[in-house]
């Protein structure tokens, strides 16, 4: 680990200006640390203009204002403590670092960014928000959770990841994936193929998703074996779902009829993860969205978290972020 010092103090009142000297314990690789082309220590400098930061050797000496010092010893503190997870270190995790370290009640970012759900082929898949976080251990706690939010929030993707791992654990026999194709009903027509050909393309996502997780090799046979099921939301109609752990994808193109349906579906030994973004509705203008609702009607029941991811939440490109901030306060106006 690291041991920190306080080294001088210069000025007085609000312009003080102090040195603080960090050592990074043999346990951390420097160049882990520092990142790729020191990509990290790039990222940092560029959040802290007023603090001069120099790396010699296995010490890393901050210089400027006093807070601004604190809050970079802080968060080189942290990410030291995350390089000794063996979670890699990007400009990234330093941005989302920063938001947690200088939001109140916020969890230290060590807990969120070293919280492993799944490794597969080398690649470990791990909440990287505060609100992932949240969703992640709410799925844990909770039968039934309801991630809501926009595009890139990895509603769907960390869903999949708990059932892959809850399936791995023994904990269910099967994983049960639904969508509702919203447009099953004329232009679906059209399409060429079999049914299944027509379907498809509204599972696909879920198909990549499972490749990711899954051994793509394994996939056929634990498919075909009923392992793992990847449906239509028409297909539940009847069903009974035991020792199960099931989604519900894009649920905001449910009807409330739709996810009465779903949710009754429930057996014993099965878990439920439902996501959705209720401003991504392709429902026809009459027909209210089943997840915009749910809410409402299910608040007071013990057993069922509802969980909402934000634009600070995604995960893909930054520029998503931003557009879905846009389009929120155009719909505002």
């Amino acid at each position: 680990m690291a041991e920190s010092t306080a080294a001088r103090r210069t000025g007085t009142g609000v312009t003080a200006r102090v040195e603080h000297r960090i050592t990074v314990g043999a346990d951390v690789s420097m160049v882990e640390l520092l990142g790729r082309g020191d990509e990290v220590l790039l990222a940092i400098e560029a959040g802290f203009r007023a603090v001069d930061i120099h790396a010699r050797g296995n010490e890393i000496s901050l210089a400027g204002p006093a807070g601004d010092v604190a809050l970079v010893a802080e968060l080189v503190d942290e990410l030291i403590e995350v390089a000794a997870t063996g979670t890699p270190l990007t400009p990234d995790v330093v941005a989302r670092s920063v938001t947690m370290l200088v939001t109140t009640a916020s969890p230290r970012p060590v807990d969120v960014l070293t919280q492993n759900i799944l490794t597969s082929r080398g690649r470990t898949i791990r909440p990287k928000t505060e609100g992932q976080k949240d969703y992640v251990d709410a799925i844990d706690r909770n039968t039934v959770t309801f991630g809501i939010g926009p595009a890139g929030t990895g509603k769907t993707y960390l869903a999949m990841a708990k059932a892959v791992q809850a399936l791995q654990a023994r904990q269910v026999s099967r994983i049960v994936l639904t969508r509702p194709a919203v447009e099953a009903g004329e232009r679906l027509g059209y399409l060429p193929g079999s049914l299944n050909d027509k379907i498809d393309p509204y599972l696909r996502p879920l198909y990549d998703a499972l490749h990711d997780m899954v051994d793509p090799d394994t996939i056929p046979r634990l498919m075909e074996a009923g392992t793992i099921e990847v449906a239509p939301l028409a297909y539940m109609r009847g069903r009974t779902l035991n020792d199960s752990f099931i989604i519900l994808d894009e649920a905001q193109n449910t009807s409330t009829e739709q996810m009465k349906m779903f949710l009754t579906r429930l057996g014993f030994g099965s878990k439920v993860v439902v996501t959705g973004d209720v401003t991504q509705v392709d429902l026809p203008t009459a027909t209210t969205s089943g997840l915009r609702v749910v809410e409402q009607i299910l608040a007071d029941i013990d057993d069922i978290a509802f969980c909402r991811l934000t634009s600070s939440d995604v995960v893909r490109h930054r520029l998503v972020g931003d557009i879905i901030d846009a389009y929120a306060r155009w719909d505002r106006t």
